[in-house]
């Protein structure tokens, strides 16, 4: 450790502009000398001024607490004098620094001077995988004591701990590396290149330590490679009383589950005779344990894996990280399970390495390669999801993907998604999502074969993941980043670079610049006129446009196939002369230098994706294959044109899911479709038929435990107004109502979900300018920044939280115990009747004699409705309330199909202000 006095400031404040009269309320300091804490300083400040609620509510800070403390000018000069000379250090530089330099200035006192350390900053670069970079999560995630966050003792000392903690990461990191990231530490936002020198001195000077392997000079973790299959004679429990005695093993207190036991009995029965089922599990049984264990077994007496398949990437993560750590404990085996999923997920070290030769770097990829150089030496799946990177950053993060199978001999030692495809073969169970399960059935090479039974989880989702694979997407922001990686000459461009490449190697004159130059300008024109064409145009269905968001069909754009396939001409013109460049170039490559054939390969990666683009341009606009697709236009009036997106999709995906389960016919095996919802009151076999099962498949329905919703309720709001006989501004009003009622009534702890994003933003825009609920959190999909999962995570934090979702927050998302109290339906899940797909889904079933309402619209809504309502109760213990506003549930002939898809639970059909006393009841209890 080097003999700087490092000083660890946090700050608490009324607000975050001192100019407008914001003021410190608590200040704490803590010092660290050689490595060591060795002095902490600790004050209230008295703001002068009340403390908003808000604030008292985050700090725990109380007008009264403050009201005796010193004001900040009476303790100004001393804070000043401890800090002369020290490293400035805390967690958000930015905020702490400015403010306390603010109001040394207020106060005429001397400012502070010298180094400064963001540990925010730093903890991104050393701990690239974290989920969130706020310090009480850095300080969960690394058993950081912090008692108390947002109180600015405890958050100092915990800063400090922070800082110590990094520290010692840094010299864990092997020299190559430090010697990378020091090279690139100059352009950080605070001075951390001091703290990567001092560790690379130490490190030079340490012979303790292991090394690293090293590609093309950059440091990796290796994984040794897998040792075998784990085969067992192990027999599958026949008797209740012996899976009884298994599963008490893997659950500290288990609670027997009838249905558990019967759906485990028909995975094995399924398995074994390599039939095939459909099976609707609920939560409550206990699924993924219920399918996992028969199919460990089954895959230990076969020496084959076992696959299971399921919605997203981050499912499958949940699956190995908490479900198979259970099997292993219930078996007391090392049961082998490899997450796969597809080749872009995994990083391409020759595509990094080649990218370090030659990136001008901004500051985000700057920042985003020493995170990477960081995360190599620790990742064992080299799975780029594991980063967290910024929106700048995820755009380098894309352009390592791997892209391709052709490797480089020292490519194929250090390849991350060869290692998990050979790890495959010695696995019990194969984790992969729907998607890579799907794209087999194009693969040359199968992936998925010789294996001993198939389990597709969330399977009613299969079908949309079928659609969606056979997606084509045109996005304006998309194609302008391709098109200027190659079409800008500025000094340390690409093209630039090849015009001095050309001049070096070529001796061909530039002749071919100017054809390139003439050809990219007819080619940008086109483009342009084409969306300048797709902006301007006006919808002619009026259902088309929500808020700022419009919608159209490709269709309606009659008579523009000329401009379209002048488009295609002008783009093929140019890739020719493109292609001049790179084939001339080619043939030097051997003499180039490492840096110079980097540039050269990059020039060619740009030009492969602008290949693609050119066959998806065709299919997308040109092709007379329309059939079985529809094809259309979404924008935002508000950011014209890059909002610019167009989508080509197919009507129905169950082609595709009976072409996929074709592929399958050699592989013996047993097939188990299973979901929370698959049927459908009076027509049970809705989602089966949608994915091309078979009628001869038999479809299983196991119950939840008869007492699992003892503590639910359902209340049907009646005299809320009808939407069809009021305005959507009046709707809003009521639901707003309705919501901030509620959250009075249960102190938050609510889902609000929404089937359109615009009445979504409204309403809580709505509730946001009342300030009714400024003292709660509220976390607004497609408002709030940040990922599905992030959102989750903060309303989980919060005590006093509201989440607004629509869509993707409908299923999936998993919210036990007492951080939900409620889930508030604001409309019955109907799909919009102008939304694209299904308009043209619809069509066709008119088309075929069927009534697209009845054998479409509304079993589609009631699995949307079911899958909401799944949010509610997770697991026994749990307690909630299912609040429906759409009076349609009690007014319309269909509304007794969506509450009798529920399970048994009582049903409240009462006014919003009875609903309210109840829930004040309920609660104050």
């Amino acid at each position: 450790m080097d003999n700087r006095t490092y000083a660890v400031v946090d700050l608490e404040t009324t607000g975050h502009s001192p100019s407008r009269g914001d003021r410190i309320i608590q200040i704490a300091i803590v010092f660290i000398e050689n490595g060591t804490i060795t002095r902490q300083y600790a004050r209230f400040v008295n703001p002068e001024r009340e403390i908003p609620p808000f604030i008292q509510q985050l700090t725990a800070i109380t007008d009264k607490e403050v009201l005796s403390a010193p004001s900040f000018e009476k303790i100004a000069q001393e804070v000043s004098d401890m800090l002369q000379g020290t490293v400035f250090v805390a967690h958000n530089t930015d905020f702490d620094l400015s403010f306390l330099q603010s109001e040394f200035k207020r106060c005429n006192v001397a400012g502070w001077s010298g180094k400064k350390i963001d540990t925010v900053e730093l903890s991104k670069i050393l701990f690239p995988s974290s989920s969130s970079y706020r310090l009480q999560d850095l300080a969960e995630d690394l058993d950081i004591e912090l008692p108390a966050a947002h109180r600015a003792d405890d958050d100092a000392k915990a800063t400090a701990n922070l800082l110590l903690t990094a520290l010692s990461k840094l010299r864990t990191l092997p020299e190559e590396t430090l010697n990378l990231l020091h090279r690139r530490s100059f352009s950080l936002r605070s001075d951390i290149s001091t703290l990567i020198y001092e560790a690379l001195k130490h490190v030079r000077t340490s012979v303790s330590g292991g090394k690293l392997p090293l590609f093309r000079g950059i440091p990796y973790r290796n994984v040794p490679k897998p040792t075998g299959f784990v085969a067992a004679r192990f027999a599958y429990p026949t008797k209740d009383e012996e899976k009884i005695e298994l599963l008490k093993k893997g659950y500290s207190s288990f609670e027997y589950r009838k249905s558990q036991l019967s759906f485990m009995d028909a995975i094995w029965e399924t398995l074994s005779s390599h039939s095939e089922i459909v099976a609707e599990v609920p939560t409550g049984v206990g699924k993924t344990v219920g399918y996992l264990l028969p199919a460990a077994i089954r895959s230990y007496q076969t020496g084959k894996p076992v696959v299971i398949s399921t919605f997203t990437n981050h499912l499958v993560d949940q699956i190995l990280e908490d479900e198979v750590k259970r099997i292993r404990k219930i078996l007391g085996i090392d049961c082998t399970a490899t997450v796969l999923k597809g080749k872009e997920q995994y990083i391409s070290l020759g595509k990094f390495e080649e990218l370090l030769r030659i990136t001008d770097e901004s500051y985000d990829e700057t920042f985003t390669i020493m995170q990477i150089l960081v995360w190599l030496t620790d990742t064992e799946t080299g799975d780029v999801n594991e980063l967290n990177v910024s929106g700048g950053g995820q755009l380098f993060v894309d352009r390592i993907r791997k892209r391709n199978n052709r490797l480089r001999e020292d490519e194929r030692v250090a390849d991350y998604h060869q290692r998990v495809m050979d790890a495959c073969s010695h696995s019990n169970l194969i984790i992969t999502n729907h998607s890579m399960l799907l794209s087999d059935v194009n693969r040359e090479q199968k992936i998925f074969h010789d294996f001993s039974g198939l389990i597709i989880d969330e399977a009613h989702q299969f079908i949309h993941t079928a659609a969606n694979s056979n997606e084509t997407v045109f996005s304006y922001m998309n194609w302008k980043y391709v098109m200027g990686q190659l079409g800008s000459d500025a000094v340390g461009q690409l093209l630039h670079q090849m015009m001095k490449l050309h001049r070096k190697f070529g001796n061909y004159g530039n002749q071919v610049f100017g054809k390139l130059a003439l050809s990219y300008e007819q080619f940008t024109t086109v483009f342009d006129d084409v969306a300048a064409l797709l902006s301007n145009h006006r919808p002619q269905m009026k259902g088309s446009q929500q808020g700022n968001r419009v919608v159209f069909g490709l269709e309606e754009l009659v008579g523009k196939d000329s401009l379209f396939s002048t488009m295609a001409e002008k783009m093929n013109g140019y890739i020719e002369n493109v292609q001049i460049i790179s084939s001339r170039l080619e043939v030097h490559r051997d003499k180039m230098s490492p840096k110079e054939q980097a540039f050269l390969s990059e020039w060619e990666y740009w030009v492969r994706e602008l290949q693609i683009k050119a066959g998806e341009w065709v299919e997308i606009f040109l092709d007379d294959e329309k059939r079985n697709f529809t094809i259309w236009i979404e924008k935002d009036k508000r950011s014209l044109p890059g909002s610019l997106t167009v989508v080509k999709s197919p009507v129905e995906g169950s082609a595709i899911t009976r072409e996929f389960m074709q592929s399958l016919k050699d592989e013996k095996i047993g097939i188990i479709w299973t979901s929370a919802t698959m049927t459908i009151n009076q027509d049970e076999r809705f989602v089966s038929r949608q994915l091309g099962i078979a009628e001869s498949v038999p479809v299983l329905t196991f119950e939840a435990p008869a007492h699992f919703y003892d503590n639910a309720g359902i209340f049907i709001i009646d005299d809320m107004p009808s939407i069809q006989h009021v305005s959507q501004s009046e709707y809003i009003e009521a639901v707003a109502d309705a919501v901030v009622q509620t959250v009075f009534a249960t102190g938050g702890r609510l889902f609000v979900l929404f089937t359109s994003q615009d009445m979504l933003r409204k309403t809580y825009e709505l509730i946001l300018e009342s300030e009714l609920l400024k003292d709660y959190a509220l976390i607004a999909q497609g408002v709030s920044s940040g990922s599905r999962m992030k959102l989750l995570k903060s309303f989980r934090q919060f005590e006093k939280s509201i989440l607004f979702g629509t869509n993707s927050f409908w299923e999936g998302v998993d919210v036990p115990g007492e951080a939900l109290s409620a889930v508030i339906i604001v409309r019955l899940p109907f799909s919009s009747p102008d939304e694209v797909v299904f308009k043209a889904r619809a069509a066709r079933l008119a088309a075929s004699g069927s009534n697209p309402f009845t054998d479409l619209s509304l079993p589609e809504a009631i699995l949307r409705f079911r899958q909401g309502f799944g949010r509610l109760i997770r697991s026994s213990g749990d307690r909630g309330y299912f609040i429906i506003l759409d009076r349609r549930i009690d007014t319309k002939s269909y509304g007794k199909r969506f509450l009798n898809a529920l399970p048994s639970v009582p049903v409240h059909k009462v006014s919003l202000e009875h609903m309210v006393n109840e829930l004040e009841d309920c609660y104050n209890k």
